[in-house]
């Protein structure tokens, strides 16, 4: 069967909270794992880092675009980190995901 994660890197808890809530609100996906991070990165020709939150979405497949366009929409980052990222996972697990979103 599988499902997908969406990995999206967030400002803020409370950023990755507001837009995973969105989502399991509209039960575009079933579950949200929220938890920070230090990131490294090119932006406008110099090195940056610091403290994000990463959001780890999951869902089914068929979900991957309605996702996809719902976080860049509610993303305030000019250009938002969003990784699809096909997984397996036991029966009973990818069960619970496909009957937990629309």
């Amino acid at each position: 069967m599988g499902f997908i994660l969406i990995y999206t890197t967030h400002a803020s808890q409370e950023e990755a909270q507001r837009i995973s809530n969105v989502l399991l609100e509209k039960k575009q996906v079933a579950c949200a794992n929220i938890f920070p991070i230090q990131s490294a990165y090119w932006w406008h020709g110099a090195m940056e880092g610091g403290g994000e939150w990463v959001a780890l979405l999951k869902t089914i497949p068929e979900n991957w675009e309605s996702v996809k366009g719902e976080i860049a929409q509610l993303h305030p980052y000019e250009v938002p980190c969003i990784i699809k990222i096909e997984v397996e996972a036991n029966t009973e697990y990818e069960a619970w995901i496909r009957a937990s979103v629309r």
